[in-house]
């Protein structure tokens, strides 16, 4: 056989592999995530995104509410992402990714937007997170991943300060570790801090009890997500 002919076969094995990871795939894509997380944002708020996934949830207002969005870096009525043929490259948030501003939006020194975060001025904050233990407590940094976040930034005032935090994230690890564990062995955000978390699987409420999950994807059951957690679920 040709070499030409074995790696015909060979790119056609792949195509093939990853058409059926394509198809297998079960629970919500990123932005059906971020949808989730912004229909539980009440009317009114004033609410931080953090970096990744929760950038999405500014596209997401639902119709009749009003939310304003706050990014540490100095901006008070942060607008969803532009189009490429909109964008304003002075006009960013703090991870450095291009966005909008809405009709009266307002901008400040980034200490005068720590002092709003610090103050509890700020409603709602969404985050991503490397681990989410049990108990709500918080892991969205490491010391040591390549591909992590390499430093805490604003995160720990964030949770400090704003009354209620969301996280978004994927439910397993790209290795397929769990996220959602009894203790967190990463460096901790803060302890308890977290109320509900959002991933690709299930929508879940932190209480006194436990983790408790209170929707599941289509096409997810309680045991397929029990099976890719490292504590123990409660049925809502």
């Amino acid at each position: 056989m040709s070499n030409l002919t074995m790696s015909s076969l060979f790119m056609s094995k792949i195509s093939q592999h990853n058409h059926e990871d394509a198809s297998d795939k079960i629970g919500w894509d990123r932005e059906q995530m971020a949808q989730k997380a912004a229909q539980d944002i009440p009317d009114g708020a004033y609410v931080n995104l953090g970096i990744g996934i929760p950038e999405k949830v500014a596209r997401y207002v639902p119709e009749g509410r009003e939310v304003i969005y706050h990014t540490e870096n100095g901006l008070l009525g942060m607008g969803p992402t532009p189009e490429d043929d909109e964008i304003d490259f002075e006009l960013i948030n703090a991870g450095k990714k291009p966005v909008s501003a809405i009709a009266g939006a307002a901008y400040f020194h980034h200490a005068d937007s720590f002092a709003m975060i610090r103050g509890k001025h700020i409603d709602v904050c969404v985050l991503g997170a490397m681990q989410v233990s049990a108990k709500g407590d918080l892991a969205n940094w490491s010391t040591g991943a390549v591909d992590a976040i390499p430093a805490v930034g604003g995160a720990m005032d964030l949770v400090a300060g704003v009354k209620t935090i969301f996280v978004i994230t994927q439910h397993t690890t790209k290795q397929g570790e769990p996220k959602l564990i009894e203790h967190c062995s990463y460096p901790l955000t803060g302890q308890g801090v977290v109320s509900r978390i959002y991933t690709d699987l299930a929508v879940i409420k932190v209480t006194e009890r436990g983790l408790e999950v209170v929707e599941l994807a289509p096409g997810v059951d309680f045991d397929y997500v029990q099976q890719r957690t490292g504590c123990e679920l409660l049925r809502s």
